[in-house]
């Protein structure tokens, strides 16, 4: 017993150490991307790991995209990675949704990581074919009761954002429409232009140019307020539109594993709001279409808070519609 005691407090005296000493400038920092590469999340963690090399000392920051079952495959690598500060996650609204969306999960969400503050929101946008007759959120929720089951909502595929989206949007207006899933956001939108579908609710990221070019109807955001981008500006938001605390942002927020330093996580969590901080990250991430996250979202503790209540939003919606992500 005294030997174990003896080794037991070696080893936490070299972790004490190890943490003192973090980042160790000859060691990488790994950010585990679920999705694969040229994505939207993919670029905000290729962008974030630029951003966090100075605030870090100038270690190296690189980007490792592990994707599959709707993003549990790479939660679950950095939920298994030694806890040291060296691997870490960056995922979106999907930490939310892995718990009910993804059959036998590996890992429990809310207490296999340390939650290291959130990034930006990214606003979403309902749209519709150019042949849409309605002009106006009013004309369109008339035209939906009018055509009932017969309505075609696109997606980027089960789990996806604008999936997730739709299936929200069907929830508050209690109309079920006919969802049609794609391989991504691209094949989608151009059954969406082609009138092959008639809607589709998709990040900002991906319909600002398509709005800009009138290629297809913009009927509103799904921000609590109106987007200043001068290609969003008109619409109105699908709160003031009818659709009281209607509220979906694609969110992405940064993990460490269960049992990292407190003051590693806590030397993580400065770098990222330094990096936050970064008049080019801010750039970027507005090119983008993103809002970089200035709000208390920022600290572990609201960031974990945040993510409990998304899980509780998003539980309802999913099982009601029976679907899962393989």
């Amino acid at each position: 017993m005294k030997f174990l005691f003896t080794l037991t407090a070696l080893s936490l005296a070299a972790l004490g150490a190890n943490a003192a000493d973090f980042p160790v400038k000859d060691k990488i920092i790994t950010i585990v991307v679920p999705f694969s590469a040229g994505g939207p999340t993919d670029r905000v963690a290729r962008d974030l790991a630029e951003a966090l090399r100075k605030p870090l000392g100038g270690v190296s920051v690189v980007v490792d995209n592990a994707a599959g079952a709707g993003g549990s495959i790479g939660a679950n690598k950095v939920a298994k990675a030694a806890p040291d500060g060296y691997t870490v996650l960056l995922h979106h609204i999907g930490m939310s949704t892995m718990p009910t969306l993804v059959r036998n999960i590996p890992f429990k969400v809310e207490s296999d990581f340390e939650y290291l503050g959130m990034i930006n929101d990214v606003p979403m946008t309902l749209i519709a074919k150019p042949s849409m007759p309605a002009n106006n959120f009013k004309e369109l929720t008339a035209w939906l009761g009018q055509n009932k089951g017969k309505v075609n909502l696109g997606n980027a595929g089960i789990g996806s954002a604008s999936h997730l989206c739709g299936l929200l949007f069907q929830n508050a207006l209690q109309n079920e429409m006919t969802t049609v899933p794609y391989k991504g956001t691209a094949p989608a939108m151009t059954d969406l232009i082609g009138g092959q579908i008639d809607l589709m609710c998709d990040q900002t990221t991906n319909t600002s140019t398509q709005i800009e070019a009138k290629k297809v109807k913009a009927f509103a955001v799904t921000t609590s307020k109106r987007l200043s981008t001068p290609a969003l500006k008109d619409l109105p938001t699908l709160d003031e539109s009818g659709l009281k605390n209607f509220q979906v942002t694609i969110w992405h927020g940064l993990y460490a594993p269960k049992g990292t330093p407190a003051d590693v996580t806590t030397k993580l969590n400065d770098a990222l709001k330094a990096a936050l901080k970064d008049p080019e990250f801010i750039k970027k991430q507005e090119g983008l279409g993103a809002v970089v996250v200035t709000d208390k979202r920022m600290e572990p503790a609201e960031h974990k808070k945040f993510v409990a209540a998304e899980i509780a939003k998003w539980s309802p919606v999913i099982k009601a519609a029976g679907v899962y992500a393989e």
